[in-house]
């Protein structure tokens, strides 16, 4: 039904009145475009992350079957627009601003428009018994993507998490020459209402507003008796003003509300969809039909026969364009979308994508030629016109200087690129372009600064590692000596092993005890159990110290590795050997500090020469002296020079 009161219209700021020019392209219904022969299918159709290829080169596909997966949340798969080989994955160019490339899938049609034998999902006629999950489930695996020229994943805008009032459509299309869902809503309007009330029980919401300007009356009418048997649904007729499209706009007009600064219709408790998007999400829950195809207007004053058309996506738009009749005269310029927010195509061999929803090809006297920028003149104009009630010339001036943080300050982002603001300014200054320019550096700088923030918060999460090693490796040393202390410091549970015998140590040759000093037999006793210890040791010369420069002779117990060179090396044991002769001999001598028992004892002076006589033959004796010739001459020398000092100490 026609919707008269309750609903009182609102009126957005700004905004201007446009030659709509729609009736080039509505003469003709919507006529059927035969399959090209090639098809380019790019992966990146739609707002988010690039669909991910699921076929190889050389594969056969069929109309409907899912070419690429959708990679993350925001995100949309891609599916074949007819039966086919997969003939090659590349870039190719792509309708886009940059006029860059990006990488597509090249499809060769086979003629055949063979579809799939099994549907990817089980259609559901009677949508009122699924669940809104399953009919999300649906919009995304359909790649269904907003086909009002955001290609956001309507998915999920069908899952808003909190609850909706009000769904409304957007069948305003105040842009001039497009009139493809002004056609849509006249031709299927039936179809147009099935998807709002498939949508309707997604959101739960209690009535929805089908938006349509006053230029549209075929369409009101037609919509009108669609949606008679359905209280929920009423169809508004708004003012024709130029952005009324615009989805802020097109809330304030029909509510009065106003959606907050960089906020979302949701936050209102609304959500908006087109005409086209809601039809497709019926005909992929009603019929498990993919989004494959769309209606696109061709027209223009340089279009022969301009019209509406149902199209592939992949088509290439050379192909568009011929079957509209071709050019009468070459373009001044061609563009996808309007001649307010399209961009100008570099040339016709670019696919049709599920954002296209109009192809102007304008005749060389429309293209006013592009004049020089003037300085500001601060007329005012720009913020007359501004629907979003904001400052273009205050903005202009912040981007021009880069100064990026002062136009976020003026709500820089709720700038919706309308054009508005260029087209009333007497100064010809491409106001549009500066705020792209803008909102494009402060992405950049956005996206530098989260991988910046992402390589420290890695470096730091390192460090945290590595500290947490060294504290792991700090604790693990002190319990391990902790065990050890204990180990040492315990009592003996078991019986301990007893010690190795250490190396008898000689009688010390100092002076003896007080109370032997007054007994000559007693001092001539020690020497003499001196001497005999001091020979008991030659044979391991390793645990005696040689004798230092002032031939004290002490002894020491020496490392196990000396003591094994010195049992292998026959020079090493002759040198032992004198050197315990020299020890005793040095026994003989008596002390300086003590008095000489032998000098006043005849009988002692005798045994020690005699002791010194036997210590000489046991020196003599030592096995090193069998192997080696040299050191057993040595030996005998020495030998025979401790027997004459012997022999000059005996008495005579």
């Amino acid at each position: 039904m026609i919707a008269q009161a309750p609903f009182r219209l609102h009126r957005f700021h700004g905004g201007l009145h446009l030659d709509d020019r729609k009736a080039l392209s509505t003469g003709t219904p919507i006529a059927e475009v035969p399959l090209p022969p090639l098809m380019v299918l790019p992966l990146t159709q739609h707002i988010g992350g690039a669909a991910k290829p699921c076929v190889q080169v050389g594969d056969r596909v069929r109309r409907g079957q899912t070419v690429a997966h959708a990679q993350g949340v925001v995100s949309s798969p891609v599916h074949a627009p007819t039966s086919g080989r997969i003939t090659a994955i590349e870039a190719r160019p792509v309708p886009h601003p940059s006029g860059l490339s990006a990488d597509c899938l090249v499809l060769e049609p086979d003629g055949r428009d063979q579809p799939l034998d099994t549907p990817e999902w089980a259609p559901l006629p009677d949508f009122a018994a699924a669940t809104p999950a399953q009919i999300r489930d649906i919009a995304r695996a359909a790649g269904i993507v907003g086909l009002g020229g955001a290609a956001f994943p309507s998915a999920i805008k069908l899952n808003p998490g909190r609850v909706v009032d009000t769904l409304i459509i957007n069948g305003a299309e105040c842009e001039p020459y497009i009139s493809c869902d002004q056609m849509l809503m006249t031709e299927q309007a039936d179809e147009v209402v099935l998807g709002i009330q498939v949508v309707l029980h997604a959101l739960a919401a209690p009535r929805c507003l089908v938006g349509i300007e006053d230029n549209k009356p075929e369409a009101i009418r037609a919509m009108s008796r669609a949606a008679e048997h359905d209280a929920r649904i009423s169809v508004v007729v708004v003012p024709t003003r130029y952005p009324q499209g615009g989805e802020k706009q097109l809330i304030q007009t029909l509510t009065g509300l106003e959606v907050p600064s960089e906020g979302l219709p949701l936050d209102l408790g609304i959500v908006c969809h087109n005409p086209g998007t809601v039809r497709a999400v019926g005909r992929a829950v009603c019929f498990a039909e993919p989004l494959i195809e769309r209606i696109i207007t061709v027209t223009g004053e340089a279009i022969a026969q301009p019209c509406n058309l149902r199209v592939r996506l992949g088509t290439l738009m050379s192909h568009l364009v011929a079957q509209a009749g071709g050019f009468t005269d070459t373009p001044g310029r061609v563009l996808m979308g309007g001649p307010m927010m399209g961009f100008a195509l570099p040339a016709l061999e670019v696919p049709v994508i599920k954002a296209t929803n109009c192809v102007l090809a304008l005749a060389p006297e429309q293209v006013r030629p592009t004049p020089e920028a003037q300085p500001c003149i601060r007329c005012g104009e720009c913020v007359t016109v501004c629907p979003a009630r904001l400052l273009p010339q205050q903005l202009y001036w912040h981007a021009r200087a880069r100064e990026f943080e002062a136009a976020e300050d003026l709500n820089l982002f709720d700038c919706i690129e309308c054009g508005c603001c260029a087209m009333v300014c007497p100064s010809h200054i491409p106001l549009v372009q500066y705020y792209r320019f803008a909102k494009t550096e402060i992405h950049a700088a956005e996206a530098e600064k989260r991988l910046a923030d992402a390589a420290r918060q890695r470096h730091e999460a390192r460090l945290a590692r590595i500290e947490r090693e060294e504290r792991a490796k700090e604790e693990a040393r002190a319990r391990k000596k902790a065990a050890l202390a204990a180990k040492t410091s315990a009592p003996s549970a078991s019986p301990a092993t007893p010690p190795p015998a250490a190396t008898p140590a000689p009688a010390p040759t100092s002076a003896p005890a007080p109370a032997a000093a007054d007994d000559p037999v007693a001092v001539a006793m020690a020497r003499a159990q001196a001497r005999r210890a001091a020979n008991n040791a030659v044979p391991a010369p390793a645990s005696v110290e040689p004798a230092d420069g002032d031939g004290d002779g002490k002894p020491a117990s020496a490392p196990p590795a000396q003591a094994n060179s010195a049992e292998d090396d026959p020079v090493a044991k002759a040198i032992a050997a004198a050197k315990a002769r020299k020890a005793a001999r040095a026994a003989d001598v008596p002390s300086p500090s003590e008095p000489s028992a032998e000098a006043d004892d005849p009988v002692a002076r005798a045994m020690a020469a005699a002791k010194a006589r036997k210590a000489a033959k046991v020196a003599s004796a030592t096995p090193a002296d069998d192997d080696d010739p040299v050191a057993k001459a040595i030996a005998a020398a020495k030998a025979r020079k401790a027997a004459r000092d012997a022999a000059g100490n005996a008495p005579q």
